[in-house]
């Protein structure tokens, strides 16, 4: 089990917890830090997300799960990954196949710096809940594949999935569940995908939605450049405003560490002189463009 960087946290097993004892943030006393580590079980679960279903994770007052979808990239996925190493937070990734192909060495460093690595497709079509089903088997089993290769190891793939653009359909659900997969929505959005958002508008409706929730499950994205920028101030009110982070983990074993992978020369990129956030960023492909999508389902929750 990764080291979880707080004073006690409780790991919760098919409802019963088990006390363990964590080291404290090393260079940062004042962290943020995670609070305790929720194990779940798709016997046990079979969706979670308030936006979408009845029922969600088991958290308690004042506890959020950060989640980042659509990754990696360069050099968004570094940028964060320094940032929630920076505060011992552990946070739930959902990538996509090709992404994971592209950056092996991005998927194994997540994993190996403690966060879970979930998926979200081969090549994140939004109308997955439309395709046939030889392709949507394409997509989640192609897109498993995918991230497991890249990790180098299918033991560290948590059977996590988010559905593209959060685009669910009663039948994709229950295709979902036939794999045994965990099927992921959310609590709370922060609309960090929308053009031209700002770093402090992100923090904004981040806080204000979980501060309406009292908990949950916040959907960010690793491979904006705002969201990157977002992300201190981000963890700074979570802490300031007595907030917890629970990271969920898959109930059973798991490796306790991959072997890494060296960075390519110039696969860390360069930030954009102007910071077109929410934009898609230079380098992900076309068909990974979904804001208008996103926002259509995010309008019914307000």
């Amino acid at each position: 089990m990764n080291k979880i960087n707080a004073a006690l946290c409780f790991l919760i097993i098919v409802g019963f917890s088990i006390p363990v004892q964590a080291a404290e943030c090393p260079g940062n006393s004042d962290a943020l830090g995670t609070s305790r580590v929720l194990a779940v079980s798709p016997v046990e679960l079979s969706r979670v997300g308030s936006i979408q279903y009845k029922q969600t994770l088991p958290l308690n007052d004042h506890e959020v799960v950060i989640t980042f979808d659509d990754g990696p990239l360069p050099p968004y996925t570094d940028v964060i990954l320094k940032i929630l190493a920076s505060q011992c937070v552990r946070a739930n990734y959902f990538l996509i196949g090709q992404m994971a192909r592209a950056y092996p060495y991005l998927v194994r460093r997540i994993y190996n710096e403690g966060h879970t690595v979930g998926t979200h497709t081969l090549d994140h079509p939004l109308v997955l809940k439309r395709l046939a089903l030889p392709k949507v088997e394409h997509e989640v089993d192609g897109g498993i594949a995918a991230v497991e290769a890249a990790i180098g190891d299918p033991k560290a793939v948590a059977p996590f999935f988010r559905i593209p653009g959060l685009g669910r359909s009663d039948s994709l659900d229950k295709f979902l569940a036939s794999h045994s997969l965990i099927t992921w929505s959310a609590d709370a959005v922060a609309d960090d995908w929308f053009r031209r958002i700002t770093p402090q508008q992100i923090v904004q409706r981040a806080m204000a939605r979980l501060d309406a929730n009292g908990r949950g499950i916040l959907l960010l994205h690793d491979i904006h450049p705002a969201t990157a920028l977002a992300l201190p101030s981000l963890l700074n009110e979570l802490k300031q405003r007595g907030y917890h982070v629970v990271h969920v983990v898959p109930a059973g074993d798991m490796p306790k560490s991959v072997p890494e992978l060296p960075a390519p020369a110039a696969a860390n990129g360069t930030w954009p002189r102007v910071l077109q956030t929410g934009a898609t960023t230079d380098g992900t492909p076309a068909a990974m463009s979904h804001h208008r999508v996103k926002k259509r389902v995010v309008g019914k929750v307000h």
